[in-house]
């Protein structure tokens, strides 16, 4: 595992940003292989995304032959509601970049057949091959995706109900009001995930040192599904200095020393 440590949020999303340009540029996508591509929605890749279209609006990046895949969709809000992940995503970053509209794929939370749904996500996905670079937030508790603690860790696309703590975390996007936010959502599995052929999950905020602890020196467990990226061969944490509050000291510097040296044989 690699564990990118950046100063704050903005360094972060610059270093992700610039790592999701170099793997679709060294992959060298066309329309017979295009770059298949996992992405988050949530406040934490924002950022991200944000450079991303700078990339793009600069000359310097196309998305013509990427084929996106989301991670996730509330089950009961249609595709044009505000709070909808159809929403999030065109708004933030589709509209902006020339993505044919083909290539992006979403679970239907408006559906009536969850489980054909959820079975047409995943064939869909193989159909392509595999996703070549999967990118998540994680939750305060160490969810990924809707994946909440006790998820199973090969579980696949399906229906997962919310927890109260995901439930009042997403309420900022309701107005405030836990009332408004849907309780059930679709969601990719943890081992959907795990079989990208990379996987970079985000953690930035001092809210979200414990689950980066676990993530990082905690054992593998249900309880914290982040905790599975251990076992993943190419897996990658960026996060801020405020998420490794809960770290100790020598494995954040051991992680530090590392990219360092990396930094250094680059250089050279």
């Amino acid at each position: 595992m690699r564990v990118i440590i950046k100063n704050d949020y903005s360094d972060c999303s610059l270093w992700a940003a610039n790592y999701v340009a170099y793997k679709i540029k060294a992959f060298h996508p066309t329309p017979k292989k295009p770059f298949i591509l996992g992405l988050p929605t949530g406040s934490t890749p924002l950022g991200m995304y944000a450079e991303l279209i700078k990339m793009y609006q600069a000359g310097k990046l196309s998305f013509e032959n990427v084929v996106t895949f989301n991670m996730d969709e509330y089950i009961g809000l249609p595709p044009d509601h505000p709070q909808s992940y159809h929403h999030f995503m065109h708004e933030n970053f589709f509209k902006h970049i020339n993505i044919p509209q083909a290539n992006i794929h979403m679970l239907n939370g408006m559906t009536k057949d969850y489980a054909l749904e959820c079975q047409n996500y995943e064939e869909t996905i193989k159909r392509y091959g595999k996703i070549h670079l999967f990118i998540g937030g994680v939750g305060a508790d160490g969810h990924i995706a809707f994946n909440e603690p006790g998820s199973s860790l090969s579980s696949r696309t399906r229906v997962k109900t919310l927890t109260n703590d995901t439930i009042k975390a997403n309420s900022r996007f309701f107005e405030n009001d836990e009332d408004k936010v849907p309780t059930t959502a679709l969601t990719v599995g943890v081992g959907t995930i795990m079989d990208a052929e990379e996987v970079m999950i985000l953690a930035t905020g001092a809210a979200k040192a414990r689950a980066l602890h676990h993530a990082v020196e905690g054992s593998i467990n249900h309880m914290w599904p982040v905790s599975i990226l251990q076992m993943h061969q190419h897996g990658i944490i960026v996060c801020d200095e405020a998420a490794t509050n809960e770290l100790k000291a020598d494995t954040v510097r051991y992680f530090k020393e590392i990219e360092n040296q990396a930094l250094k044989g680059i250089k050279k």
